[in-house]
């Protein structure tokens, strides 16, 4: 893991947010725009999700907890900058002494699970206006998806779903809310559903989540069958790595 030693807390705290999906619409919109065209941006989140993702599964959250209470007891002095950087400094020493043990979970991972992670992010979704009260359920369970509330925006969606199960845009919706709650054999049966229509405005999308289903489920000849057929950036990648 190349951590970039040089990250600053605002860096820090913005990853966390897109991590936890308590991102304001603007400031996810920028971030996930970077995500797509810095490559060195994208590999430096990929890096901090897995280090904090590691600190939580090894139960070291609470270290992180500390760590945060010093930052806002120490953001108004000298100095305070430096404190930051050997903290979590400090934190990435910790969990680059579990990867040394082989205790580390991303270790634990398959190959395809270890590709999953890396390319994987829940699509931003559309635009919360929900001034057209005919769509307001489905704009609502939007707002729970935006916000990383993955269960809620599901029970709402099905309920839709019970009356319009052939709507592409519920199916795909559905599919890629079920894969961000990890539940990836369902997401599959929504997501199959979703590029049956060639037509679909997200067909391209769907393809790649569904492709990125298939990657989790351990299927690496069918998630290459719909990278293929999808034209999102991240396709190729997946594709050069799966041949590899």
């Amino acid at each position: 893991m190349n951590t970039n030693s040089n990250i600053s807390q605002e860096q820090l705290e913005a990853v966390e947010r897109y991590i936890n999906g308590t991102m304001a619409d603007a400031e996810l919109k920028t971030f996930t725009a970077k995500l797509d065209t810095d490559s060195e941006f994208r590999t430096q989140v990929n890096d901090i999700k897995t280090l904090l993702t590691g600190i939580e599964e090894q139960s070291l959250k609470e270290q992180l907890d500390e760590f945060h209470k010093d930052i806002k007891k120490q953001s108004s002095n000298k100095g305070s900058a430096k404190v930051r950087y050997l903290q979590f400094r400090k934190l990435v020493a910790a969990a680059a002494i579990i990867m040394a043990l082989g205790s580390f979970w991303f270790f634990n991972q398959n190959p395809n699970e270890r590709l999953y992670s890396k390319y994987f992010t829940p699509d931003p979704g559309l635009p919360t206006t929900m001034s057209n009260s005919t769509n307001f359920e489905f704009y609502d369970a939007m707002v729970n998806y935006k916000q990383g509330d993955y269960k809620t925006a599901i029970k709402k969606w099905q309920r839709l779903s019970a009356n319009t199960p052939n709507n592409d845009t519920l199916n795909y919706f559905l599919g890629v809310a079920h894969l961000a709650n990890k539940n990836e054999n369902v997401a599959i049966e929504f997501l199959e559903k979703s590029v049956q229509n060639d037509n679909f405005s997200l067909i391209d999308d769907a393809y790649y989540y569904l492709g990125l289903s298939y990657l989790k489920e351990g299927d690496a000849e069918l998630a290459k069958t719909y990278f293929k057929k999808s034209s999102v950036e991240h396709s190729q990648a997946l594709i050069s790595e799966l041949e590899d």
